[in-house]
Protein backbone atom coordinates (compact mmCIF):
# COMPACT_ATOMS: atom_id res chain seq x y z
CA UNK A 1 0.00 0.00 0.00
CA UNK A 2 1.44 3.36 -1.04
CA UNK A 3 1.55 5.70 1.96
CA UNK A 4 3.67 8.42 0.32
CA UNK A 5 2.32 11.87 1.12
CA UNK A 6 1.44 14.15 -1.84
CA UNK A 7 4.09 16.65 -2.92
CA UNK A 8 1.81 19.63 -2.20
CA UNK A 9 1.40 18.74 1.48
CA UNK A 10 3.14 21.14 3.86
CA UNK A 11 4.96 18.72 6.16
CA UNK A 12 5.85 21.47 8.63
CA UNK A 13 2.22 22.37 9.13
CA UNK A 14 1.06 18.75 9.01
CA UNK A 15 3.96 16.55 10.22
CA UNK A 16 1.95 13.37 10.81
CA UNK A 17 2.58 9.82 9.65
CA UNK A 18 -0.12 8.55 7.30
CA UNK A 19 -2.43 5.71 8.28
CA UNK A 20 -5.08 4.09 6.11
CA UNK A 21 -8.10 1.90 6.68
CA UNK A 22 -9.78 0.01 3.88
CA UNK A 23 -13.54 0.60 3.80
CA UNK A 24 -15.97 -0.43 1.04
CA UNK A 25 -15.62 2.97 -0.67
CA UNK A 26 -11.81 2.96 -0.70
CA UNK A 27 -8.88 3.95 1.51
CA UNK A 28 -9.74 6.16 4.47
CA UNK A 29 -6.79 8.21 5.69
CA UNK A 30 -6.41 9.12 9.34
CA UNK A 31 -3.98 10.66 11.81
CA UNK A 32 -3.08 8.64 14.92
CA UNK A 33 -0.57 10.50 17.06
CA UNK A 34 0.51 10.21 20.70
CA UNK A 35 -0.56 8.08 23.64
CA UNK A 36 -2.94 8.57 26.53
CA UNK A 37 -6.63 9.27 26.91
CA UNK A 38 -7.96 9.52 23.34
CA UNK A 39 -9.30 12.57 21.53
CA UNK A 40 -11.10 12.01 18.23
CA UNK A 41 -11.39 14.97 15.85
CA UNK A 42 -14.15 14.83 13.22
CA UNK A 43 -14.13 17.41 10.42
CA UNK A 44 -16.85 18.69 8.11
CA UNK A 45 -17.09 20.17 4.61
CA UNK A 46 -14.94 21.34 2.77
CA UNK A 47 -12.08 20.80 5.23
CA UNK A 48 -10.13 17.72 6.39
CA UNK A 49 -7.99 16.61 9.33
CA UNK A 50 -5.58 19.45 8.49
CA UNK A 51 -8.12 21.68 10.29
CA UNK A 52 -7.10 20.14 13.62
CA UNK A 53 -3.33 20.01 13.08
CA UNK A 54 -2.52 22.62 15.72
CA UNK A 55 -4.60 20.89 18.36
CA UNK A 56 -3.06 17.51 17.51
CA UNK A 57 0.49 18.86 17.69
CA UNK A 58 -0.17 20.41 21.09
CA UNK A 59 -2.21 17.65 22.70
CA UNK A 60 -0.53 14.50 21.38
CA UNK A 61 2.15 14.88 24.05
CA UNK A 62 -0.43 13.64 26.60
CA UNK A 63 -3.24 12.20 24.49
CA UNK A 64 -3.79 9.79 21.66
CA UNK A 65 -5.13 12.05 18.91
CA UNK A 66 -7.10 10.45 16.09
CA UNK A 67 -8.40 12.45 13.12
CA UNK A 68 -9.85 10.79 10.01
CA UNK A 69 -10.40 12.28 6.60
CA UNK A 70 -13.86 11.33 5.39
CA UNK A 71 -13.93 9.51 2.07
CA UNK A 72 -13.86 12.23 -0.59
CA UNK A 73 -11.82 14.61 1.59
CA UNK A 74 -8.21 15.29 2.45
CA UNK A 75 -5.88 12.36 1.79
CA UNK A 76 -8.64 9.74 1.59
CA UNK A 77 -9.82 8.20 -1.66
CA UNK A 78 -12.39 10.07 -3.74
CA UNK A 79 -14.40 7.45 -5.65
CA UNK A 80 -16.73 8.70 -8.36
CA UNK A 81 -19.49 6.16 -7.79
CA UNK A 82 -19.92 6.43 -4.01
CA UNK A 83 -22.95 8.37 -2.73
CA UNK A 84 -21.22 10.34 0.09
CA UNK A 85 -24.24 10.38 2.42
CA UNK A 86 -23.50 11.55 5.96
CA UNK A 87 -24.87 8.30 7.38
CA UNK A 88 -22.23 6.46 5.34
CA UNK A 89 -19.48 8.74 6.64
CA UNK A 90 -20.73 7.88 10.14
CA UNK A 91 -20.52 4.17 9.32
CA UNK A 92 -16.92 4.65 8.15
CA UNK A 93 -16.05 6.45 11.37
CA UNK A 94 -17.48 3.59 13.37
CA UNK A 95 -15.50 1.11 11.27
CA UNK A 96 -12.34 3.05 12.11
CA UNK A 97 -12.91 3.53 15.82
CA UNK A 98 -14.47 0.27 16.98
CA UNK A 99 -11.43 -1.96 16.34
CA UNK A 100 -9.32 0.53 18.31
CA UNK A 101 -11.34 -0.31 21.44
CA UNK A 102 -11.10 3.24 22.79
CA UNK A 103 -12.43 4.25 26.20
CA UNK A 104 -12.98 7.60 27.96
CA UNK A 105 -12.61 9.37 24.64
CA UNK A 106 -13.36 12.98 23.87
CA UNK A 107 -15.05 13.81 20.56
CA UNK A 108 -14.20 17.16 18.95
CA UNK A 109 -16.72 17.98 16.22
CA UNK A 110 -17.71 20.83 13.91
CA UNK A 111 -19.81 21.38 10.80
CA UNK A 112 -20.83 17.95 9.35
CA UNK A 113 -18.45 16.42 11.87
CA UNK A 114 -21.13 17.16 14.46
CA UNK A 115 -23.80 14.70 13.34
CA UNK A 116 -21.25 12.27 11.88
CA UNK A 117 -19.17 12.19 15.07
CA UNK A 118 -22.00 12.29 17.58
CA UNK A 119 -23.71 9.45 15.72
CA UNK A 120 -20.81 7.34 17.01
CA UNK A 121 -21.30 8.63 20.56
CA UNK A 122 -25.00 7.81 20.46
CA UNK A 123 -24.26 4.24 19.39
CA UNK A 124 -21.38 3.78 21.83
CA UNK A 125 -21.95 6.09 24.80
CA UNK A 126 -20.00 3.77 27.09
CA UNK A 127 -16.82 4.72 25.19
CA UNK A 128 -17.32 8.49 25.36
CA UNK A 129 -16.23 10.75 28.21
CA UNK A 130 -16.86 14.17 26.70
CA UNK A 131 -17.93 16.08 23.60
CA UNK A 132 -16.52 19.37 22.28
CA UNK A 133 -19.02 21.04 19.95
CA UNK A 134 -18.09 23.86 17.57
CA UNK A 135 -20.60 25.50 15.20
CA UNK A 136 -22.62 22.48 14.17
CA UNK A 137 -26.02 20.86 14.58
CA UNK A 138 -27.61 17.42 15.02
CA UNK A 139 -31.30 17.80 14.16
CA UNK A 140 -33.56 18.35 11.18
CA UNK A 141 -33.52 21.93 9.89
CA UNK A 142 -36.07 21.31 7.15
CA UNK A 143 -38.49 23.82 8.70
CA UNK A 144 -35.98 26.70 8.58
CA UNK A 145 -35.94 28.85 5.47
CA UNK A 146 -32.26 29.81 5.61
CA UNK A 147 -31.17 26.19 5.57
CA UNK A 148 -33.65 25.21 2.86
CA UNK A 149 -32.41 28.05 0.67
CA UNK A 150 -28.75 27.26 1.27
CA UNK A 151 -29.19 23.53 0.75
CA UNK A 152 -31.33 24.04 -2.32
CA UNK A 153 -28.92 26.47 -3.98
CA UNK A 154 -25.50 25.08 -3.01
CA UNK A 155 -26.75 21.51 -3.21
CA UNK A 156 -28.64 22.12 -6.46
CA UNK A 157 -27.52 22.29 -10.10
CA UNK A 158 -25.94 25.76 -9.85
CA UNK A 159 -24.03 24.99 -6.67
CA UNK A 160 -22.94 21.64 -8.03
CA UNK A 161 -21.62 23.30 -11.18
CA UNK A 162 -19.76 25.98 -9.17
CA UNK A 163 -18.15 23.40 -6.88
CA UNK A 164 -17.32 20.95 -9.64
CA UNK A 165 -15.95 23.49 -12.10
CA UNK A 166 -14.46 26.11 -9.77
CA UNK A 167 -13.99 24.38 -6.40
CA UNK A 168 -16.08 27.22 -5.02
CA UNK A 169 -16.94 25.70 -1.64
CA UNK A 170 -13.29 25.22 -0.68
CA UNK A 171 -12.34 28.51 -2.29
CA UNK A 172 -14.70 31.44 -1.66
CA UNK A 173 -17.02 29.40 0.56
CA UNK A 174 -14.33 28.53 3.07
CA UNK A 175 -12.95 32.05 3.21
CA UNK A 176 -16.43 33.51 3.60
CA UNK A 177 -17.11 31.31 6.62
CA UNK A 178 -14.34 33.02 8.62
CA UNK A 179 -15.22 35.81 11.01
CA UNK A 180 -12.24 37.62 9.50
CA UNK A 181 -11.14 36.14 6.14
CA UNK A 182 -7.70 37.73 6.57
CA UNK A 183 -6.95 35.04 9.15
CA UNK A 184 -6.86 32.44 6.36
CA UNK A 185 -3.45 32.85 4.77
CA UNK A 186 -2.85 31.97 1.14
CA UNK A 187 -0.41 29.24 2.15
CA UNK A 188 -2.83 27.58 4.56
CA UNK A 189 -5.78 28.00 2.20
CA UNK A 190 -3.79 26.11 -0.42
CA UNK A 191 -3.80 23.05 1.86
CA UNK A 192 -7.61 23.06 1.81
CA UNK A 193 -7.83 23.57 -1.95
CA UNK A 194 -5.37 20.94 -3.14
CA UNK A 195 -7.32 17.84 -2.00
CA UNK A 196 -9.95 18.92 -4.56
CA UNK A 197 -7.44 19.51 -7.34
CA UNK A 198 -9.57 18.25 -10.21
CA UNK A 199 -13.35 18.29 -10.73
CA UNK A 200 -13.62 14.51 -10.37
CA UNK A 201 -12.34 14.79 -6.78
CA UNK A 202 -15.02 17.24 -5.62
CA UNK A 203 -18.09 15.02 -5.35
CA UNK A 204 -17.87 14.77 -1.55
CA UNK A 205 -17.92 18.55 -1.31
CA UNK A 206 -20.99 19.05 -3.51
CA UNK A 207 -23.08 16.18 -2.14
CA UNK A 208 -23.14 17.30 1.50
CA UNK A 209 -24.86 20.70 1.06
CA UNK A 210 -27.91 18.98 -0.41
CA UNK A 211 -27.91 16.54 2.51
CA UNK A 212 -28.56 19.35 5.00
CA UNK A 213 -32.20 18.87 3.99
CA UNK A 214 -32.14 15.52 2.20
CA UNK A 215 -30.78 13.71 5.27
CA UNK A 216 -33.42 15.22 7.58
CA UNK A 217 -34.81 11.82 8.68
CA UNK A 218 -31.34 10.65 9.71
CA UNK A 219 -30.67 13.92 11.54
CA UNK A 220 -34.05 13.80 13.29
CA UNK A 221 -33.31 10.27 14.47
CA UNK A 222 -29.99 11.38 15.96
CA UNK A 223 -31.69 14.18 17.86
CA UNK A 224 -34.38 11.83 19.13
CA UNK A 225 -31.66 9.85 20.93
CA UNK A 226 -29.83 12.88 22.39
CA UNK A 227 -30.73 11.91 25.95
CA UNK A 228 -28.16 9.12 25.80
CA UNK A 229 -25.45 11.76 26.27
CA UNK A 230 -26.99 13.70 29.16
CA UNK A 231 -24.36 12.53 31.64
CA UNK A 232 -21.39 13.43 29.41
CA UNK A 233 -19.20 16.48 29.77
CA UNK A 234 -19.75 19.13 27.10
CA UNK A 235 -17.72 22.09 25.93
CA UNK A 236 -19.23 24.51 23.41
CA UNK A 237 -16.75 26.62 21.45
CA UNK A 238 -18.80 28.94 19.27
CA UNK A 239 -17.92 31.51 16.65
CA UNK A 240 -20.60 34.18 16.83
CA UNK A 241 -19.91 35.50 13.31
CA UNK A 242 -20.67 32.16 11.72
CA UNK A 243 -23.14 32.83 8.88
CA UNK A 244 -24.63 29.35 9.26
CA UNK A 245 -24.80 28.25 12.88
CA UNK A 246 -25.30 31.15 15.26
CA UNK A 247 -26.83 32.02 18.59
CA UNK A 248 -30.05 30.10 17.91
CA UNK A 249 -28.25 26.82 17.26
CA UNK A 250 -25.95 27.31 20.25
CA UNK A 251 -29.02 27.85 22.41
CA UNK A 252 -30.59 24.62 21.25
CA UNK A 253 -27.47 22.69 22.20
CA UNK A 254 -27.10 24.29 25.60
CA UNK A 255 -30.74 23.82 26.55
CA UNK A 256 -30.27 20.10 26.04
CA UNK A 257 -26.90 19.93 27.80
CA UNK A 258 -27.15 22.76 30.33
CA UNK A 259 -24.11 21.75 32.36
CA UNK A 260 -21.72 22.28 29.46
CA UNK A 261 -19.13 25.03 29.46
CA UNK A 262 -19.79 27.74 26.86
CA UNK A 263 -17.06 29.85 25.25
CA UNK A 264 -18.19 32.41 22.67
CA UNK A 265 -15.89 34.16 20.21
CA UNK A 266 -17.57 37.38 19.06
CA UNK A 267 -15.18 37.76 16.09
CA UNK A 268 -14.93 34.06 15.25
CA UNK A 269 -16.58 32.29 12.33
CA UNK A 270 -17.41 28.73 11.36
CA UNK A 271 -14.01 26.97 11.49
CA UNK A 272 -12.68 28.01 14.88
CA UNK A 273 -10.00 25.32 15.09
CA UNK A 274 -8.30 27.16 12.21
CA UNK A 275 -9.33 30.75 12.79
CA UNK A 276 -8.86 30.73 16.58
CA UNK A 277 -6.28 27.95 16.77
CA UNK A 278 -4.49 29.10 19.94
CA UNK A 279 -7.65 29.84 21.88
CA UNK A 280 -9.32 26.64 20.67
CA UNK A 281 -6.28 24.58 21.69
CA UNK A 282 -6.01 26.18 25.11
CA UNK A 283 -9.70 25.66 25.87
CA UNK A 284 -9.52 22.04 24.76
CA UNK A 285 -6.39 21.40 26.85
CA UNK A 286 -7.99 22.95 29.94
CA UNK A 287 -11.16 20.94 29.35
CA UNK A 288 -9.15 17.72 29.18
CA UNK A 289 -7.47 18.54 32.49
CA UNK A 290 -10.78 19.21 34.24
Amino acid sequence: MNNVQPSWLDAQEYPFSPHYLGVPAGRLHYVDEGEGRPIVFVHGNPVWSFLYRNQIKALSAEHRCIAPDHIGFGLSDKPREWTYLPSQHAANLEALLEPMDLHDLTLVVGDWGGPIGIAYALRHPERVRAVVVSNTWMWSVSSQLKFRLFSGFVGGPIGRYQIRSRNSFANSGLRGAFGDPRRLSTQVHEQYLRPFDVPEERKGSWVLPKQIIASSPWLADLWAHRGVLRDKKFLFLWGMKDPGFGRKELGRWTRQYPNGRIVQYPDGGHFLAEEKAVEFTNELAAFERS
